[in-house]
C-alpha cells in the first residue's frame, strides 16, 4: 500500500511537467505535419488540404536543396572545428605547466561565446565590409590587394564568411568544456604514461581520446543539431543572399512563410529540418552506447 502511494505522488510531480512538454513540444509537432498537408494562406485565412504536395514540391526546388548542402557543408566545418579542433586546443591549454596562464588561455578563448550571435554577425559584417572593413584594409597593407573583395557580396565566398565567423563565436565554448572534461582525467594516468615513456601526442590520442569520449559523442551531437538550426547569423550578415546562395533550411522556412506567404510549404521544411535533427541524434546517441559497450 506504502509503494502505491508513492508511486501516486511520484506521478503527482511528473503529470505537470508531461502537459507542459506536451501542450508545448508535442502538440505543436502534431498540428505542423498538419499544417504540412495544406495550402494556406495566413493573410486571408483560407486553407485548403492538398495532401503531400508540399512535400513533392520540396523535391523540384533548388532553392531546398542548395540550403540543406549548405547545412551540410556548415556541419562538417563544425565538427571538424568544434569538436576535434577544440578537443585538441584544450588538451594544449591543459598541458600547460602553469595554472595561472591556464585560466587567462581558458577566458581568453571563452570570451566570444559570452557575445551573441546577433552582436557577432553585425562585428563580422563590418570586419567584411569591401571599403572600409578591417579585413581587406590588412590584406591592402600587406599588399594582396588581389584578395580584398567583398567577402558577403559573392556567391563564391558568402557562405564560408558566415560560417568562418559562427565558428570563431562557438569555438571558445566547445574548447571551454573538453578542458572540463580533460580535468576529470585522474592525474595518475598520465603519471602512469609518463613513467612508461609515453610522449605528448601518443599520450593524447591513447589516454586523453578515449576517456574524453562521452564529452566528444555528447559534442558532436549538439554541433551536427546546431547545424541543421542556423538561423541568426545568416539573417543578420545576408539574409540568404546573394541570389540565396546562403540560404539555410531555417532561412527558407522564414523566407517561404513569413515573405512567400506559403505557410503550408514552410511546415513541410520544418517537417524534413525535424527529421533531420532527430535521425541525427538518434544515430549519434546508438553509435556513442555501442562504443562505450565495446570500451
Amino acid at each position: 500500500m506504502r509503494a502505491i502511494v508513492q508511486r501516486t505522488l511520484g506521478l503527482a510531480w511528473v503529470v505537470p511537467a508531461l502537459v507542459l512538454v506536451g501542450v508545448f513540444v508535442y502538440l505543436p509537432l502534431v498540428q505542423n505535419l498538419r499544417f504540412s498537408t495544406l495550402e494556406w494562406d495566413i493573410y486571408s485565412g483560407s486553407q485548403e488540404y492538398i495532401g503531400f504536395d508540399n512535400y513533392r514540391k520540396l523535391l523540384d526546388d533548388p532553392v531546398f536543396w542548395s540550403s540543406f548542402g549548405n547545412n551540410l557543408l556548415y556541419a562538417v566545418i563544425s565538427i571538424a572545428v568544434q569538436v576535434f579542433g577544440a578537443l585538441v586546443l584544450a588538451a594544449l591549454i591543459e598541458g600547460v605547466r602553469s595554472e595561472r596562464w591556464r585560466r587567462g588561455l581558458r577566458a581568453v578563448y571563452f570570451i566570444p561565446s559570452a557575445i551573441s550571435l546577433t552582436v557577432a554577425g553585425l562585428l563580422f559584417y563590418f570586419i567584411y565590409e569591401p571599403s572600409l572593413g578591417p579585413l581587406n584594409h590588412m590584406l591592402r597593407a600587406m599588399g594582396l590587394e588581389e584578395l580584398a573583395q567583398a567577402w558577403l557580396g559573392q556567391e563564391s565566398t558568402a557562405m564560408t564568411a558566415i560560417i568562418a565567423m559562427s565558428q570563431w563565436q562557438g569555438f571558445g565554448y566547445s574548447t571551454l568544456l573538453f578542458a572540463v572534461a580533460i580535468q576529470r582525467i585522474p592525474s595518475e594516468i598520465y603519471g602512469a604514461a609518463a613513467i612508461d615513456g609515453v610522449g605528448p601526442v601518443r599520450r593524447f590520442f591513447h589516454v586523453t581520446l578515449p576517456l574524453v569520449r562521452e564529452m566528444t559523442g555528447l559534442m558532436a551531437i549538439v554541433t551536427v543539431s546546431g547545424s541543421f538550426q542556423v538561423f541568426n547569423e545568416v539573417m543578420v550578415m545576408t539574409g540568404g543572399g546573394p541570389n540565396n546562395s546562403t540560404q539555410v533550411l531555417g532561412t527558407w522556412l522564414y523566407r517561404s512563410g513569413f515573405v512567400r506567404n506559403d505557410f503550408g510549404y514552410a511546415a513541410a521544411i520544418a517537417t524534413v529540418l525535424f527529421v533531420i535533427t532527430l535521425g541525427i541524434a538518434l544515430a549519434q546517441l546508438w553509435f556513442a552506447r555501442r562504443r562505450r559497450v565495446e570500451w
